[in-house]
């Protein structure tokens, strides 16, 4: 049996990264074109933008790797099957179980290559990709909104005009309230620089304190801003929850509870984080009852465009469940959960039905 794991380990990780690398080119070159609508902004070229898509690679291998797996494992699978190599196997005494046991064991390839990549790779590069792409088209982060970027630390209510792409701030109002909810000071500084040592520095700022009968007004060549808020944090905005480290994620999160604010989108793309990798062995173990009984007459074509399907199905249950999540405030946990065991029920109930037979 180890010789035959090993075989079918090999013929399984060469499918699947086959089947990987022809979704990669498809999506890069559907990604490139989206790309070119931007061409002319600001100085952005075709240069430009071949970076920005192949910087996002590593992105798109991590949302793509479970239907990958699937579609390669359901095709190594399905030649095995039509070569009668199934049947020698099983003639052999092999159990379901145990093939089952042989697949999901090269699904740990997988489970580890999909974490680290969508924890240590993808992550670190399409912050990269997206300041890239700012910097290319000399735009700003909060661009799109008129008052620019709203957020609060503890009793500090801060709105940023414009992020550059190197973290630095341009427009920064600092509004300090106390406990009751009353107007103490207001800060209005042109730039904010951040330093590991020594926080956040804003420049040419006015200052305006709000007394019981009066108000006092000066001008600071220099403030220091001492807060819990990092470039990283203010840098959320660049990426999207579900492309964010699961460190960041948790960071996040916790900031936005202990300043009272929501962290649904951000909690559902944390848990989903924990639970995507597991996705492949799922993937898997819903590949192999294709794969086995009477397999000889059927086309390798039909079982492929089976696990297209499934794969598009399961694709788009994550993102349906989430935006669900979100909306109608379900817990995390079964936003994030929710798709997977679905597919799991799915594989299980197909296995009962083929060990039956």
């Amino acid at each position: 049996m180890k010789t035959a794991s090993a075989y079918l380990r090999r013929e399984i990780v060469g499918a699947t990264m086959l089947v990987l690398g022809a979704f990669l080119c498809l999506f890069t070159f559907f990604d490139f074109l989206a790309e070119l609508e931007e061409l002319g902004k600001g100085g952005y070229q075709i240069k430009h933008a071949f970076i920005f898509v192949a910087l996002s690679i590593p992105s798109r291998t991590y949302e793509i790797m479970p239907i990958a797996v699937l579609i390669g494992t359901l095709y190594a699978l399905t030649q095995f099957a039509r070569n009668s190599e199934l049947t020698v196997l099983r003639a052999a005494g092999v159990s379901t179980m145990r093939l089952l046991g042989a697949v999901l064991r090269t699904g740990l390839i997988f489970v580890v290559l999909t974490f680290v990549i969508g924890e240590y790779v993808a992550p670190p590069l399409e912050r990269v990709a997206q300041k890239w792409r700012l910097r290319s088209t000399n735009a700003s982060v909060p661009q799109e909104l008129r008052t620019g970027m709203w957020m609060r630390d503890g009793r500090l209510f801060v709105n940023v005009r414009r992020v550059l792409p190197d973290a630095s701030l341009e427009k920064v109002k600092i509004f300090e309230f106390d406990a009751q909810h009353h107007l103490l000071s207001m800060n209005l500084a042109e730039k904010g620089a951040y330093s590991k040592d020594q926080g956040w520095l804003l420049s040419d700022v006015v200052q305006t304190r709000f007394m019981d009968q009066r108000i006092e007004s000066s001008r600071l060549p220099t403030l220091r801003w001492a807060s819990e808020l990092t470039p990283e944090m203010i840098s959320v905005v660049m990426v999207t929850p579900e492309r964010m480290a699961i460190g960041s994620l948790y960071q996040y999160t916790k900031h936005l509870e202990a300043n009272a604010q929501r962290t649904g989108r951000y909690e559902v793309a944390f848990w989903k984080k924990l639970v995507y990798p597991l996705a492949a062995l799922v993937m898997m173990g819903l590949a192999l009852p294709f794969s086995l009984g009477n397999q000889r007459t059927v086309n390798v074509g039909t079982r492929v465009l089976t696990g297209v399907m499934l794969g598009i199905g399961f694709y788009l249950l994550n993102a349906l469940f989430s935006n669900l999540g979100i909306i109608n405030n379900w817990h995390p946990i079964l936003s994030a959960v929710t798709p997977s065991v679905i597919f799991f029920l799915l594989a299980v109930g197909m296995m009962w039905t083929v060990d039956r037979r």
